[in-house]
């Protein structure tokens, strides 16, 4: 029977909706995979797999991150590539291509990781192995982000905030010059940039009621209203909480990131109920649940740490960025931008000048033709400038636990210019 096509009263539209609303509780509840050739993190899928090795802990590192890439049909490359410009091995990394990318896509994503030996050595590196199908602007967006947030915290690695990007997203810092930073700032601290003035989103976003069918069918995506009358297919705003919205771009700390996936005092969970049926829920639900609850609410910064470019009037979706835009993107003093084309030439200039990515010269004087011809094997994805990963060795850092270099830190300009902004 097609939900398009009914005319329901309004007793039932509620029934309908609170059906889809345990869909999205329950799939929250059940994490998935993290590894590409089995469903377990069992011992002999360690053997298998490089990346289930045992991680070493980033501890002697003054902070570190755990990042969700999120990638859709076509961003393979620049996944892999994003990855690499925010590697190092104190931190903690997810990597979630949804399901509607083919196979094919699937299996190159893995072999552009796998192809990395440092992350195998690291184990700090993963790929969700059974992906959600994801509904752009749906409650599925807001439970991959959540997902994400539990596989990180159950892995076991100490990582202090959580940050979750698009394959269209880069950095416009090294992770040495953003560690620096945070290093000096309290760990309790989130950035989630948030408003209280709704504005034109009460009527586009807050009062309409939508099913996400990617929380209930396996091979459709779309945003639907349960009543094909629009006009009736609203709910008034919230009276026992006060909703908030902003960028759906965040950097959590670890202590909200267990408050949102436990929910301990009941005000996580039940924000989550009212955000299943709520377009962009990713605009709102971070901010909605930090701004109400009286552990958080004095620990939020207003900035999403992004430089984005928007049209006058602000639309849908943000400029893309290019290469006249670098100047603003560098003296914004942003950690990181959004969005960009694929390969756009202003992302070799950022490698270059400011993440200081090259690989190592073919005529150097020691002849080590192996390791350039190793980077090329491997897409060009070298690594940034770094205390792990510097002087002649840049982006063929084969051993970071060396006893040199475990635990260095070497900031540039990037965190002067960071330190300045927060």
């Amino acid at each position: 029977m097609r939900i398009r096509g009914l005319a329901m009263s309004g007793g039932r539209e509620v029934a309908i909706s609170a059906v889809f609303t345990a869909l999205l509780v329950v799939s929250i509840l059940f994490l998935p995979s993290v590894l590409l050739t089995s469903g377990r993190l069992g011992p002999s899928s360690a053997k298998e797999w490089p990346f289930l090795a045992a991680a070493k802990d980033g501890g002697y590192y003054p902070v570190s991150f755990a990042y969700l890439i999120s990638a859709s049909t076509g961003d393979a490359e620049r996944a892999a590539r994003l990855l690499a410009a925010l590697y190092h091995p104190a931190n903690s990394y997810l990597l979630h291509l949804d399901r509607e990318a083919p196979a094919e896509e699937h299996r190159r994503l893995a072999e552009l990781v796998s192809g990395q030996p440092v992350y195998g050595r690291v184990g700090n590196v993963w790929i969700v192995g059974k992906p959600n199908l994801v509904t752009y602007r749906g409650p599925t967006m807001l439970s991959t982000t959540l997902h994400a947030m539990a596989v990180l915290l159950r892995v076991g690695r100490r990582w202090d905030w959580f940050v979750n990007l698009s394959a269209s997203d880069y950095p416009l810092v090294t992770q040495d010059d953003l560690m620096e930073a945070f290093s000096r700032l309290p760990r309790d601290l989130n950035f989630i940039q948030h408003t209280s003035h709704l504005g034109w989103k009460i009527k586009k976003r807050a009062r309409p009621v939508i099913l996400d069918t990617a929380l209930y069918e396996a091979d459709r995506s779309e945003l639907l209203r349960p009543s094909p009358n629009i006009t009736t297919n609203r709910r008034g705003l919230p009276t026992a909480f006060k909703l908030f919205t902003g960028s759906a771009w965040t950097m959590l700390s670890r202590r909200f990131a267990e408050y949102c996936v436990m929910g301990w005092d009941n005000l996580a969970r039940t924000l989550l109920l009212y955000h299943a049926n709520l377009v962009s829920s990713p605009e709102f639900y971070f901010q909605t649940v930090a701004c109400n609850s009286r552990e958080f609410r004095n620990a939020t910064v207003n900035s999403d740490l992004h430089f984005i470019r928007w049209d006058t009037p602000p639309k849908q979706h943000p400029l893309y960025l290019g290469p006249k835009d670098y100047r603003r993107m560098v003296l914004s003093s942003a950690a990181f931008a959004r969005k960009f084309r694929d390969a756009d030439l202003v992302l070799d200039r950022i490698d270059r000048e400011i993440l200081k990515r090259r690989p190592p010269s073919r005529d150097d004087d020691h002849g080590d033709h192996a390791a350039s011809a190793s980077v090329a094997r491997h897409g060009g994805q070298f690594f940034s400038y770094g205390g792990w990963c510097s002087e002649g060795e840049v982006g063929l850092c084969s051993n970071p636990w060396e006893p040199s270099r475990k635990g260095a830190i070497k900031p540039g300009a990037g965190s002067r210019r960071l330190r300045f902004m927060l």
